[in-house]
């Protein structure tokens, strides 16, 4: 993503966590833990909704504005709202190197033997309030009311089918699982609210016609199902030190990944059962972990994830080139498949 639209959605985010954070603390300065918790969860990212949004609005032929880089940023609130509430569904301890919230508030919590649940309460509260003010900025974003009009039935969409995704996460973790049942878990719970929601907002705010919509579906599902499938490798493969988080984290959870579907297809028996043994085991450790590495790559797990990235990412490249977009946009949009899907956090 180029740093100058990245420097003014950071700005945006900055300018309202300050003024959002400094009202909570004037209704009690023991709220501090919370504000502390709200400022961590948006003060980084690779800031590709917005991204994604702006060149949605860019694409349909308007110009650059403050006022749609506040409405772009208004999708980075959404993803940290869901990545508060997915590290507390998941358990992780880790997140971008740092105790993830519903850890890190147990501190606020007075008593000891309710720091766990107060923690995950406070948390849960903390995830509510972020998509709140996505909401906020967006309609505060300065566009005029019109433009608003027209992409706000988006907003009840993206978070249908956020949820959805979620649901079937957990509906789906620990049973038997197949990479087209993941992959659609992939789509709910990722691919549109990451790529393809955003990029119809900034063109529906825009005016766009139905045809460039469609366009940018045609880019946005194998996008950001390409973009997921990488998080799936990082998860299992990435180096923590990049990844701010735990290597154990999904094996744990037993999370129906197309990874661990594909493996468990393409392993010997031996190699079947032994994934088996450990997937969904709290007491894995690096041991455990290079074991089931080992089945990854044997199963042709591994390898058979790259090839699906590769596959959606010319998929995504060639509904670019198909759609005539304007020069800037086209070149804005084949550099965030790169972005998206050749990366190491």
């Amino acid at each position: 993503m180029p740093e100058a639209l990245r420097a003014r959605v950071d700005r945006t985010l900055r300018d309202l966590v300050q003024r959002e954070t400094a009202l909570l603390l004037a209704v009690d300065p023991q709220l501090a833990p919370i504000t502390d918790q709200l400022r961590a969860a948006v003060a980084d990212g690779k800031r590709l909704r917005a991204a994604f949004c702006y060149w949605g609005w860019r694409a349909s032929g308007q110009p650059d504005s403050e006022a749609v880089v506040r409405a772009a940023a208004a999708m980075e609130l959404v993803h940290a709202a869901a990545v508060v509430h997915d590290d507390l569904i998941d358990g992780s301890l880790i997140r971008r190197g740092a105790p993830t919230a519903h850890v890190a508030l147990r501190e606020a919590i007075p008593g000891p033997a309710a720091r766990r649940a107060g923690g995950r309460s406070l948390a849960m509260l903390v995830g509510d309030l972020l998509m709140s003010w996505a909401g906020q900025l967006f309609a505060e974003c300065g566009l005029p009311a019109a433009y608003l009009a027209r992409a706000r039935p988006l907003w009840a969409t993206l978070a249908r089918e956020l949820i959805a995704g979620e649901c079937l996460e957990i509906l789906r973790t620990s049973a038997a699982p197949s990479a087209e049942s993941s992959l659609e878990i992939i789509r709910y719970k990722t691919a549109k609210y990451t790529v393809e929601h955003p990029l119809h907002l900034g063109a529906k705010l825009a005016g766009a016609p139905p045809a460039l919509i469609d366009a940018f579906s045609a880019y946005g599902l194998p996008l950001g199902e390409a973009f997921q499938l990488r998080d799936d490798l990082l998860g299992v493969f990435g180096d923590p030190r990049q990844t701010g988080k735990s290597n154990l984290d999904d094996l744990a959870g037993a999370k129906p990944t197309a990874l661990l579907a594909l493996a468990l297809t393409g392993a010997t028996p031996a190699d079947r059962t032994r994934l088996r043994d450990l997937v969904g085991r709290g007491d894995l450790g690096p041991t455990e972990l290079a074991s089931v590495r080992e089945v990854l790559e044997r199963s042709g797990a591994r390898s058979r994830v790259e090839e699906m990235i590769t596959q959606r990412a010319d998929a995504a490249r060639a509904a670019v080139a198909r759609a005539r977009l304007p020069t800037a946009a086209a070149d804005a949009l084949s550099h965030l498949v790169a972005a998206a899907t050749t990366r190491s956090s």
